[in-house]
């Protein structure tokens, strides 16, 4: 990827800002149904981090989608970036860390619901 170190150290900070607020637990990570993702929202954001993937197999490229709700912008992180790839598998650990023992169920993050068919009805 081209990109200016400016816009390296930015991407940086955001994984490390993310990752903090996953190890204090105000950054909810839920695992998708059907899927190998976990998935957060994050003031009108949607993170998707994936795949789940045993954590000892370095092999495996994890990635981190963010995209907002209501936009069609994205920004994407991948670990094999050599400039992001230790700050793309801290926060790959400090998800598993969060999530390991939370036992809950699997959850469906696009489920089509009334509310969202409603919002459809209005435009």
């Amino acid at each position: 990827m081209n990109r200016t170190p400016a816009l390296t150290e930015q991407l940086c900070l955001l994984l490390a800002q993310i990752t903090t607020l996953t190890a204090s637990s105000l950054l909810h990570w839920e695992k998708h149904a059907y899927s190998s993702h976990y998935y957060a929202k994050w003031d009108e954001v949607l993170m998707i981090l994936g795949p789940d993937a045993p954590l000892k197999d370095h092999e495996i490229t994890r990635y981190l989608h963010i995209t907002p709700l209501f936009s069609l912008e994205r920004i994407e992180i991948e670990s094999d970036d050599p400039d992001l790839r230790v700050p793309m598998l801290a926060l790959v650990y400090a998800v598993e860390a969060a999530t390991v023992h939370q036992h809950q169920p699997l959850t469906e993050p696009l489920t089509l619901t009334d509310e969202l068919l409603k919002l459809f009805k209005k435009q």
